[in-house]
C-alpha cells in the first residue's frame, strides 16, 4: 500500500517560474487522496525561504516541513558537530547557512554555486580541504535544466574534481543520499515500501530512491529527462510516465 509520495520539484513540479502543465492539479490529487506528501529538492541556488514563497506564488502551497532541501540537512550536520562553514554555494543561498556556531573547525560546502566556480575560489577550497576542513556536497547530479530550457553543468563536476585533488570523499546531502531519502521517510512515519519517488533524472531520483529502499519511483518525461535516461540506471525505474498527472495516476491505480 502506498502512503507517502516523494516528490522532486524542479523538472516535474515547476520549470523557471512557472508550474509544469497539470502540476498543480497533480499536487491537488495527491492532497485528496489523503497521501503524505514531501518534496525533495537538490536545487541549491535559492534559499529555503524563496523556494517556498516561489511555490506559494504558484499556487502550491507547502508547509516548511514537508520541504526537504540539501542546506538544510547539511546546516543541521554542520550545526550539531559546531563547525563554520566555508562555502563555494551562490550567494543567494548563504542565508540557510547563517549564524552557526563555528567554535568546532572549519567544513567546506559545496553547491551549485554557479559563475562563483572560478579556479580562485575552487584553490582556496581545495586548499581548505589540505588544512584538515571537512569536506560537504550539498549535491552531486551532473547536470541540470537551466531557466533557458538548456543544459548547464550541476555542483557534482566541481565536486569531482575537488575529491580528485585532495583525494578524499564528499559527505553528500540531498539525492541520491540515502539518509536525505530516509530522513524525509522519518517525518511521515512511513516504511520505505509504502512510499513512492517521482522525479526526472534517472540516477539521482530514481535508482537513487530505490537503492535508499522507497518502494516504488516513477521517472517522468519533463524536466531533465532524455530518451533513454530509463535504460542507463541499475536499478530500473518501476515505471516511466508521461508527467506528474500521469504519475499521480500511476500511484492512485496502484494504492492498494
Amino acid at each position: 500500500m502506498i502512503r507517502a509520495v516523494l516528490l522532486d520539484l524542479v523538472g516535474v513540479v515547476y520549470q523557471g517560474e512557472q508550474p509544469l502543465p497539470g502540476a498543480v492539479e497533480a499536487v491537488a490529487g495527491l492532497r485528496e487522496a489523503g497521501l503524505r506528501l514531501r518534496f525533495l529538492t537538490n536545487t541549491t541556488r535559492m534559499p529555503r525561504r524563496a523556494l517556498l514563497s516561489r511555490l506559494n506564488e504558484m499556487g502550491i502551497a507547502i508547509a516548511e516541513e514537508e520541504l526537504f532541501t540539501p542546506a538544510q540537512a547539511a546546516r543541521a550536520w554542520l550545526a550539531a558537530k559546531r563547525l563554520s562553514p566555508h562555502l563555494l554555494i551562490h550567494a543567494d543561498l548563504a542565508e540557510d547557512f547563517a549564524d552557526l556556531d563555528g567554535s568546532g573547525g572549519d567544513a567546506v560546502v559545496v553547491g551549485d554555486a554557479a559563475q562563483g566556480f572560478t579556479y580562485a575560489s575552487l584553490n582556496t577550497a581545495f586548499r581548505k580541504l589540505l588544512e584538515g576542513a571537512e569536506f560537504l556536497a550539498l549535491a552531486r547530479n551532473r547536470s541540470f535544466k537551466d531557466d533557458d530550457g538548456e543544459f548547464s553543468l550541476d555542483a557534482g563536476p566541481f565536486v569531482a574534481a575537488l575529491e580528485y585533488a585532495c583525494q578524499r570523499e564528499a559527505v553528500l546531502f540531498g539525492k541520491p543520499a540515502a539518509d536525505f531519502f530516509q530522513a524525509a521517510l522519518a517525518s511521515v512515519g512511513c516504511d520505505g515500501k509504502e512510499a513512492v519517488m517521482v522525479g526526472d533524472d534517472a540516477e539521482a531520483d530514481v535508482a537513487g530512491a530505490l537503492v535508499a529502499g522507497i518502494g516504488s519511483a516513477l521517472l517522468v518525461r519533463t524536466g531533465k529527462y532524455r530518451p533513454g535516461d530509463e535504460n542507463k540506471v541499475k536499478p530500473v525505474p518501476s515505471d516511466t510516465v508521461e508527467d506528474l498527472a500521469a504519475a499521480v495516476r500511476w500511484i492512485i491505480e496502484y494504492r492498494l
